[in-house]
């Protein structure tokens, strides 16, 4: 199971290789990319999460208050 950026490659390099070699089947390959794309958001999302809060930790492990100076703000992107 991936567990770093590493991992991460080295099973999607993996999953291409097993399409093309007729050992994976394409469903399975679909899942596989899909859920990759999901850690990669996630991964994202806590980049974002620490510029905006200078929080260094997960945004899971939300601290109690934020930072001095940091204003809470959330607007999703899609309102504009």
């Amino acid at each position: 199971m991936a567990r770093n950026i590493d991992d991460l490659r080295e099973l999607l390099f993996d999953t291409i290789q097993g399409v093309k070699d007729g050992k994976v089947e394409i469903e399975r390959a679909k899942v596989i990319s899909e859920l990759s794309q999901v850690v990669v958001n996630s991964a994202r999302a806590e980049v974002e999460y620490t510029k905006l809060t200078g929080y260094k930790g997960t945004f899971l492990e939300k601290p109690a208050e934020l930072p001095k100076g940091i204003i809470a703000v959330h607007q999703h992107r899609l309102q504009g």
